[in-house]
């Protein structure tokens, strides 16, 4: 089924699409922006979200081209990807980011020192098929791969069960298989000024984070830094390997519903203490996370994060704490591709349960 806007499936009463007037190209919100909906806490929305790929400059900004390079027709592709890539004056490449990110919504009573909580409850691919690139330089090999400077756009397909497949060789028949699961690679609320941070490095606001955990059923807890919170969603992966070493993973869009619940400040700080950064939690782990230029400083402020977050959780003593990660706990690179190089670590619930 291709999820076309207002088409098939829309879970939640609130619906925003991804139309040009409720998206940004290349850029996340800050203060100074209006939202495009407002809404209660608890609330879920279902949400439109576009890949960029297919629509970039050096790919043509012409989707329906691009595609049908592949085999795509016309009617398979998505015309919010036609309409984004045929707007003007939205984006300088020169200067901003690739991400379509699809907000900002603001948040009845949100204020700075509370948290958002933003909660995947469903993630739906609209089109069957996605792109996995490497350019720009900025891949884990930057000085190796792509060969020659040349752009590198692989074309992968999704199947009705739910795994992605693309070719093992240029032009073979042959191909490799892998499992899918959709997630949102931007999730994220507004920074405090004027001025709209660049949708590639993740932060405190979230952003940019690619922690391929954050499937259906999982959640993202943001510090709020502007009244309202004003979160947005972006950059939909079918699949990703913790890494993203190539520089982009399997993009492609999603439709998603996602709950936006508030945590006031007094009750954050007794739940997760204070924490400056993005922290996901999963039915099965608590997830601190790290993020500097340097990976090995990424590493250090995740534990930092995570022993923060055993004392306030669980009372652990520092020393205690620092020995339980080490013996328990795995720290797992989430990207080392979006200038900002982030780590998340995943603490397992069950192990406190006495």
């Amino acid at each position: 089924m291709i999820l076309q806007p207002g088409a098939g499936p829309i879970p939640a009463s609130a619906y925003l699409p991804a139309s040009a007037a409720n998206t940004l190209w290349g850029r996340l919100p800050c203060g100074a922006d209006e939202a495009v909906l407002t809404v209660a806490p608890g609330t879920e929305v279902t949400i439109d979200t576009l890949s960029h790929e297919g629509i970039l400059e050096d790919q043509g900004r012409d989707p329906i081209g691009f595609f049908a390079e592949h085999g795509v027709p016309a009617s398979d592709v998505l015309t919010d990807a036609v309409e984004i890539a045929a707007s003007t004056g939205r984006r300088d490449p020169a200067v901003d980011g690739p991400h379509v990110v699809t907000g900002p919504i603001a948040v009845e009573g949100a204020e700075p020192g509370d948290l958002l909580t933003m909660t995947l409850i469903t993630a739906t691919p609209r089109v069957p098929y996605g792109v996995i690139s490497n350019r720009h330089g900025r891949g884990a090999l930057p000085d190796e791969l792509p060969r020659g400077g040349l752009n590198v756009s692989v074309f992968a397909r999704a199947t009705d069960d739910g795994f992605g497949t693309m070719p093992r060789t240029a032009g073979a028949e042959h191909t490799v298989r892998f499992p899918l699961r959709p997630f949102l690679g931007i999730m994220g609320v507004a920074v405090a000024g004027t001025s709209r941070p660049h949708s590639v490095p993740p932060g405190a606001h979230g952003g940019n984070i690619d922690i391929n955990l954050l499937v259906e059923g999982t959640s993202l807890h943001l510090p709020v830094q502007v009244p309202g919170a004003l979160a947005y969603v972006g950059d939909p992966h079918f699949a990703q390997g913790d890494g993203e070493v190539a520089l982009t993973a399997m993009e492609a869009s999603l439709r998603v519903t996602v709950r936006l619940d508030l945590v006031k400040k007094a009750d954050a700080i007794a739940a997760f203490g204070e924490i400056a950064g993005p922290l996901a939690e999963t039915p099965e782990f608590l997830v601190p996370t790290g993020m500097d230029d340097d990976l090995d400083v990424a590493v250090q402020n995740c534990v930092r994060a995570a022993l923060s977050l055993l004392k306030a959780r669980f009372g652990m003593d520092e020393a205690l704490a620092y020995a339980y990660l080490s013996a328990a706990t795995d720290f797992n690179i989430s990207q080392v591709v979006d200038l900002v190089k982030g780590v998340h670590a995943r603490i397992r619930v069950s192990d406190f349960d006495n």
